[in-house]
């Protein structure tokens, strides 16, 4: 069964055959206009340049939403750190949560609740697609958790077999793209709470991608520098500018 294709794959394609409309429709309009392969040729080509154009402001706009999230940090941690990360994370969304023992989990990394409702949660801090081992895990956790729901939160994205079972089995899944809009909304609150309090306060640089805590300035031998205000817990740092 063939993979399901990332959003990024899925827009290269669109501007890929963009630019392909754009060479042949300005290139066949323009000739039956002008009768001028000369002029044809380089309308058409200014439409390909016009859709290249737009494809780079929008790649740029994705890198630039992809820093801002933090992503790249998740992409780092182990997977002790990613589960506490996501405990931070769902709490900012008003959920309890409650990391598992390491070892002997049963299924389930993080137990979050909610308005009544128990929800087991498999974490899985990945650098490739995750199969349908994830989500068995986190299906069989409800029972043994009593919880009412499973779902399965990765930094990576997921096999098409691993949709197909999870459907089956009202498993949810968070994939990167889901994972980076949740980290984008505890930012931006992060940001509007600092915002609130201080005005001066540079957003980006004072909320921790790592753990959402705040960074603070520091002192070391190097100089001033933000860390993380829950050291040592988190050892994030990040250059003062």
């Amino acid at each position: 069964m063939a993979r399901r294709k990332s959003k990024a794959k899925q827009e290269e394609e669109l501007f890929q055959g963009l630019a392909g409309l754009a060479m042949l429709g300005g290139t066949a309009g323009t000739y039956s206009l002008t009768t001028s392969w000369k002029a044809s040729i380089g309308v058409g080509v200014l439409g390909v340049i016009g859709v290249v154009t737009l494809m780079i402001s929008i790649q740029r706009k994705r890198m630039k939403r992809l820093k801002r999230s933090g992503i790249a940090e998740i992409d780092q941690m182990d997977g002790f750190q990613f589960e506490q990360y996501l405990a931070h994370l769902f709490r900012s969304q008003g959920y309890k949560a409650e990391v598992t023992k390491a070892v002997g989990d049963f299924g389930a990394d993080l137990i979050l609740t909610k308005e009544g409702m128990r929800i087991a949660v498999q974490a899985k801090r990945y650098s490739k697609n995750v199969g349908i081992k994830a989500v068995q895990e986190a299906q069989s956790s409800i029972a043994h958790y009593r919880a009412d729901e499973a779902w399965v939160v990765s930094n990576s994205r997921y096999t098409a077999a691993a949709y197909e079972l999870a459907k089956s089995n009202k498993v949810r899944l968070f994939n990167r793209e889901a994972l980076i809009e949740m980290m984008l909304v505890m930012n931006d609150q992060k940001v509007t709470d600092f915002q609130a309090a201080d005005p001066r306060i540079s957003p980006i640089k004072n909320v921790c991608p790592r753990c959402a805590s705040n960074l603070v300035e520091r002192s070391g031998p190097k100089g001033v520098f933000y860390g993380c205000s829950s050291f040592p817990k988190c050892r994030h740092t990040a250059p003062l500018k």
